[in-house]
């Protein structure tokens, strides 16, 4: 039918050849018309018919008024609305009834085509089979032929390829056997996005072999190294205006081997002083046994100074999950003679602890998720009264971002520590939190504790993946059973964080106070602060 159709409009094209010609497609059954550009654009306008579905189109007439030409068609039976057959295989696989009435065959075909590619089988082929008509309605045989299951079978890296071989390992270990689908490849990508190492330049790819399935990953190595400074404006105790703020420097990756090195200093206003190094190596002699090492040191102007050193060895339960062991070695000194607040003391002890890391599809968050878990028991022992006291020592914080819609984001954030023994405390061996990474309109360091907690809701409104602006409120509670302190505070405030060409930049304003005491101005907090990736 096609060659006759051709024939004839081709035909009347040549006979009636005017300036302007006008061809109309006209359907018998309907008397709907279609104007087309020409002759050859009529033809596959029926040939489009007869392709999809309407497999009986049939030419009736063509009529020629003039300019004018018309094509008259009867497209027939929808050979997409049909009762279908489904073979035992499709039955049992996709789940439907053997036998029913469908009024899109092609939609049909494609929804069991995708159930076999779920189920590893990617280069399957759905086949329908016309076997009559019954009462007015076409019979069809839908089968399929699956073909060779495919299964993820190894890992490519190209672009950046000096990875700890550890850390393949691991990737294969989760992914490796698993059927090969979709819903996988999502996983892998999510495993890999805002890796703190590495970049995906483009989604996994796929290279499928007679025998094997490979996932080649197109990777670069992220620029990791990083620099953050803070500046903060505010009062101290005695409500004169100090400056303080704090560096970390970053050092990441260097060797290639998923390596760090954090140097971080801190200055509070009341003139304390914090000192901290640590260092993390991941994949140790090609192991899934990581170490990190932290020496921690505090002075309290020349009042009193606390030295820290804790090692510590972890394993890693996935690219995400960390448990671990550590020991810890502390000693203070109290440098005041007139402080009787403090005492001399050395600190032995072991731990555990456990870490969860989910990155953010949004690079400003850093971390969609993220948990860190900390047990110790501790030996201490006060060398001026030759005393040995046993302590635990627990910690546990929380964050997570939701995105309830659009550019729309909820931060929650909550953190909790405790120390317990059957003795007193120290002023020196108090928990010390209050700041910008805890409760901002506090001074850095400047409540003293032996319980707190506090809980962190922030609404931020994310601008273009460059930039979001936000507004907090924070709940706080401490415990200073040696004060028989039981305050309960609250902090609130704004700011905003965006990207510079030479970094992320963050701004925040923030006053807080203890319930029952009136807001002041003067005790209002401003943190500045640059992070810098090199």
């Amino acid at each position: 039918m096609k060659f006759l159709i051709i024939f004839i409009l081709l035909s009347s094209s040549l006979l009636f050849n005017a300036q302007q010609k006008e061809f109309w497609v006209v359907d018998v059954q309907t008397s709907k018309k279609v104007l087309v550009k020409d002759s050859a654009a009529a033809v596959r306008f029926l040939d489009s018919l007869s392709q999809n579905s309407f497999y009986l189109t049939e030419l009736k007439k063509v009529t020629q008024d003039g300019n004018k030409t018309e094509i008259y068609y009867d497209k027939g039976k929808d050979f997409n609305e049909v009762h279908v057959n489904l073979s035992d295989e499709i039955q049992k696989n996709a789940k439907l009834q053997r036998s029913f009435f469908t009024k899109n065959l092609d939609s049909l075909k494609k929804e069991i085509s995708e159930n076999y590619r779920n189920r590893g089988y990617a280069f399957n082929r759905v086949k329908s089979k016309f076997i009559g008509m019954k009462d007015g309605i076409p019979q069809v045989q839908v089968s399929v032929i699956p073909g060779n299951q495919r299964k993820i079978d190894s890992f490519e890296f190209r672009g950046y390829e000096k990875l700890p071989k550890r850390f393949v390992k691991n990737l294969e270990k989760e992914f490796r056997g698993k059927i090969y689908e979709d819903k996988n490849l999502v996983q892998i990508n999510k495993s890999l996005q805002n890796h703190p190492f590495l970049l995906l330049d483009k989604p996994p790819q796929t290279l499928f072999t007679k025998d094997s399935t490979q996932i080649f990953l197109f990777t670069q190595k992220k620029k990791s190294n990083t620099f953050d400074g803070i500046i903060g404006f505010g009062n101290d105790k005695t409500d004169k205006f100090t400056f303080n703020g704090s560096i970390n420097v970053n050092f990441r990756n260097m060797f290639n081997s998923f390596e760090s090195i954090n140097i971080y200093w801190q200055r509070n206003p009341d003139r304390g002083q914090t000192f901290d190094l640590k260092t993390d190596i991941p994949y140790l002699f090609g192991s899934n046994v990581g170490t990190n090492i932290n020496v921690n040191i505090f002075r309290q102007d020349s009042t009193f100074a606390n030295v820290k050193f804790i090692p510590g060895f972890y394993i890693h339960l996935n690219n995400r999950q960390k448990l671990g062991v550590r020991g810890t070695f502390e000693t203070s000194t109290v440098m005041d003679s007139l402080y009787t607040g403090g005492k001399d003391y050395n600190k032995k002890g072991i731990g555990a602890f456990y870490e969860y890391l989910e990155p953010s599809e949004i690079e400003l968050f850093l971390y969609r998720t993220r948990i860190r878990a900390e047990a110790d028991y501790i030996s201490t022992n006060y060398s001026k009264e030759n005393q040995n006291v046993a302590q635990n020592n627990f910690y546990l914080f929380g964050e997570r971002n939701f995105h309830i819609k659009a550019n729309h984001y909820l931060n929650l954030k909550g953190e909790t520590a405790m120390i317990s023994s059957k003795n007193e405390f120290a002023a020196n061996e108090l928990l010390r939190f209050g700041g910008w990474n805890s409760l901002r309109g506090f001074n850095e360091n400047s409540l003293y504790a032996d319980f707190y907690y506090y809980g962190n809701a922030e609404y931020r409104y994310v601008t273009g993946n460059q930039a979001f602006f936000d507004i907090f409120g924070q709940y706080a509670q401490l415990n200073n059973k040696t004060l028989s302190l039981k305050p309960k505070f609250y902090s609130f405030g704004f700011g905003f964080n965006f990207f510079l060409p030479i970094g992320l930049m963050s701004f925040q304003i923030s006053n807080g106070n203890e319930f029952g005491n009136p807001i002041k101005f003067s005790d209002t907090k401003i943190h500045w602060g640059i992070l810098t990736r090199f």
